[in-house]
């Protein structure tokens, strides 16, 4: 398992539009009716990946807490369910259900929406303000796999509490780090 590190997009950048099937529901949702009243949280994850797998709780924990508070939370696999089947969208509704998501969690089946992030890793988080302009991506914290720090979400918690006081958030963000996205042969062509 390589450890992939976020490419790190610029801050202030314009969330892109996506309209895209939410494997909860069936039905497709677009950024536009998701946004959050403060702040929407973007997070691409899958079902496979052993980082996603180790923070899983403290994702499901959080949006709890902060969906109340204005800050919608969404979450895309684009991993190319072909040679990772157990990413395949029937899968990630039963994940979904199985860990307690309370957010639609998106299937990205071209990796259009993935690329027009420069998303590179699961999980890899962006944070937008009200205005969908990008104010944090980064880590959740500096947990990981086998490294026995306790997940706490403190780099993702301080930047979403830092939106809602209204503050400035610490443009010194350490990038998420975790398995690649699983790019699709076709997509990598162009």
């Amino acid at each position: 398992m390589a450890d992939t590190p976020s490419n790190m997009k610029p801050l202030g950048t314009k969330a892109p539009s996506f309209d895209l099937m939410d494997t909860i529901s069936g039905k497709t949702l677009s950024l536009h009716s998701l946004k959050g009243e403060i702040g929407t949280l973007i997070m691409f994850i899958c079902n496979h990946c052993p980082f996603v797998i180790h923070i899983n709780p403290e994702i499901a924990k959080m949006a709890k807490e902060y969906q109340e508070k204005g800050i919608s939370f969404i979450a895309i696999s684009s991993n190319d369910v072909v040679n990772y089947p157990q990413d395949a969208p029937h899968l990630m509704k039963q994940k979904a259900k199985e860990v307690g998501y309370s957010f639609p969690y998106l299937y990205d089946e071209t990796q259009e929406v993935a690329k027009a992030y420069h998303a590179a890793c699961t999980p890899d988080f962006y944070l937008f303000d009200k205005a969908l302009n990008l104010v944090y991506r980064g880590q959740l914290d500096d947990s990981r796999p086998g490294n026995d720090i306790p997940i706490t979400g403190k780099d993702l918690r301080d930047a979403m509490e830092a939106l809602l006081e209204g503050k400035a958030i610490n443009p010194n963000q350490k990038p998420s780090i975790g398995c690649s996205i699983k790019w699709a042969a076709k997509s990598m062509d162009g």
